[in-house]
């Protein structure tokens, strides 16, 4: 079993930055990809940016030079560091954990935080 809890989420102007955080609790071994994604109301979930186990970075083309993820693997926890927001990314963002391989891969999800960026 793995848990994972967000934070850091809020309300900022455009142009401002935030860094949301996801702690992971449980079977930490078992990870092998860590991600971020975000939903707005009415929209389907999209993939935002993407760490694995090895350390490789990728995101998504709206997101590309503004955030980045990165880990901590003392604390067990996975970072989204957000600049330069603009209202298009007023959302709410989910971490994801992948566990496994073929058959034994998994997905687990964190609660959310919403981030609102003003104009």
């Amino acid at each position: 079993q793995l848990q994972l809890v967000e934070s850091g989420g809020g309300l900022v102007q455009a142009g401002g930055s935030l860094r949301l955080s996801c702690a992971a609790s449980g079977s930490i071994l078992s990870i092998r990809a860590m991600n971020w994604y975000r939903q707005a109301p009415g929209k389907q979930r999209e993939l935002v940016a993407t760490i694995t186990f090895d350390g490789s970075t990728n995101y998504a083309d709206p997101v590309k030079g503004r955030f980045t993820i990165s880990r901590d693997n003392a604390k067990n926890t996975v970072y989204l560091q957000m600049n330069s927001l603009e209202p298009g990314d007023t959302a709410v963002y989910y971490c994801n954990a992948q566990t496994g391989f073929g058959f034994y891969k998994h997905d687990y999800w964190g609660q959310g935080t919403q981030v609102t960026v003003s104009s």
